[in-house]
């Protein structure tokens, strides 16, 4: 037996999680049975735990998009006992039971190989927040923004997928302009490598179809006017890679930036990015990630506290990333 939350919902109910004693047998099929050491609260984890977007698929569930651990038993050829593993989405916590768990069995095709320079914790304290900021900068690499480009603008600042991306970004040598509503985290930003911050309200409303030309690309997590805004103020050939809807999942543009300015609109999906492109993000991570501000961005909770800080995540009461310690 072994603990996990669980997700129960009845009928024109809101889902209800609680922590249950789980048995092996009680897991779904899958090729791969692992020991989780940690998983982490990301901003869909919190939607789905909250009943805020109907996300999760089907109940009894077991929620949580990531998790880190040690495979216990395996029949998939590309892993044996005793390897250290990363899983990424995949549909993991939303349709197949997650990592809130302190055991998870899933399709070893899903897994990676967790890089030798991190532990189980340093990689939730990435997860998938931090893997989705790496294939951000990747899509603007792809596109040649490079750090002589200009300023790079990261929406939703204090957040896990901002707050990674401000640090990576600063690694490897761009100038940030960091947007936030979170007045009181501005030292915070600061650290990670933010040398400029803009209130999230200069950006959060109906704008113009052009704007002046301010930077040379962006990770946005908002969506809606916000991303409408961005790209209307993109330099010529500038990028967004655009990887969430915080704001909205609209997009009140126009054709405008597109066809003038040559601006590209990039989607970054982390649920089923190709198996070749995770491997490369997990790997830049391991080589470009400051570890000693990843250090700084996580607070650590157990199995007990996550439905809490759910909805603490949601009210704009948390920043940067939140561990969740399955085993205390």
């Amino acid at each position: 037996m072994f603990n996990a939350l669980v997700l129960n919902k009845e009928e024109d109910q809101k889902a209800t999680g609680e922590i249950q004693e789980i048995d092996i047998s009680q897991l779904p099929e899958g090729d791969v049975l692992v020991k989780v050491d940690y998983s982490t609260i990301n901003y869909k984890d919190s939607l789905a735990i909250t009943s805020s977007s109907p996300i999760i698929k089907s109940f009894p569930m077991v929620p949580g998009i990531d998790f880190a651990g040690t495979v216990e038993e395996s029949s998939n050829n590309n892993f044996k006992t005793g390897d250290k593993v990363i899983l990424n989405g995949f549909g993991v916590g939303e349709k197949y039971w997650g990592g809130l768990s302190q055991k998870a069995r899933v399709n070893g095709d899903w897994l990676v190989h967790m890089p030798k320079e991190f532990t189980s914790k340093q990689a939730m304290a990435i997860g998938t927040a931090g893997y989705t900021a790496m294939l951000c900068i990747m899509a603007l690499e792809n596109n040649g923004i490079t750090p002589d480009k200009g300023e790079i603008l990261v929406t939703g600042a204090t957040g896990g997928v901002g707050s990674v991306a401000i640090s990576l970004l600063s690694k490897l040598g761009y100038n940030i302009c960091a947007s936030s509503g979170r007045e009181e985290h501005s030292e915070y930003l600061k650290s990670l490598g933010a040398s400029n911050i803009i209130n999230r309200n200069e950006l959060s409303e109906k704008g113009r179809p052009l704007n002046k030309e301010r930077w040379a690309g962006a990770i946005d997590s908002v969506g809606s006017h916000t991303l409408a805004n961005i790209c209307a103020s993109l330099k010529y050939g500038g990028t967004v890679a655009a990887c969430g809807l915080a704001q909205g999942f609209d997009l009140p543009s126009t054709v405008m930036p597109f066809i003038l300015r040559g601006v590209t609109l990039a989607g970054v999906d982390s649920v089923y990015c190709p198996l070749k492109d995770r491997i490369t993000a997990w790997d830049r991570l391991a080589s470009d990630l400051n570890m000693d501000q990843l250090n700084e961005m996580i607070s650590t909770i157990p199995l007990s506290e996550v439905v809490d800080s759910t909805h603490n995540m949601l009210s704009g009461k948390t920043h940067g990333r939140i561990i969740v310690d399955v085993n205390s």
